[in-house]
């Protein structure tokens, strides 16, 4: 049988919505998570998750 978990929050460490098994292959993923109201990207190989960070928006110079 094959193992399933429940994906975790990156920022709150709470349980999200989503279940995986261990074969599922997550890539630009854009989990939300209920309780801390936020959207992260995600990867996911193998039940590891990493994060994509998002470079911030730089203000125009003239």
């Amino acid at each position: 049988m094959k193992k399933a978990e429940w994906i975790l929050c990156p920022v709150c460490q709470n349980k999200t919505r989503i279940k995986v098994h261990e074969d599922t292959v997550l890539l630009n993923f854009p989990l939300f998570c209920p309780k801390c109201k936020q959207e992260t990207l995600i990867n996911m190989r193998q039940l590891k998750t990493s994060v994509i960070k998002e470079p911030d928006a730089k203000t125009q110079s003239r």
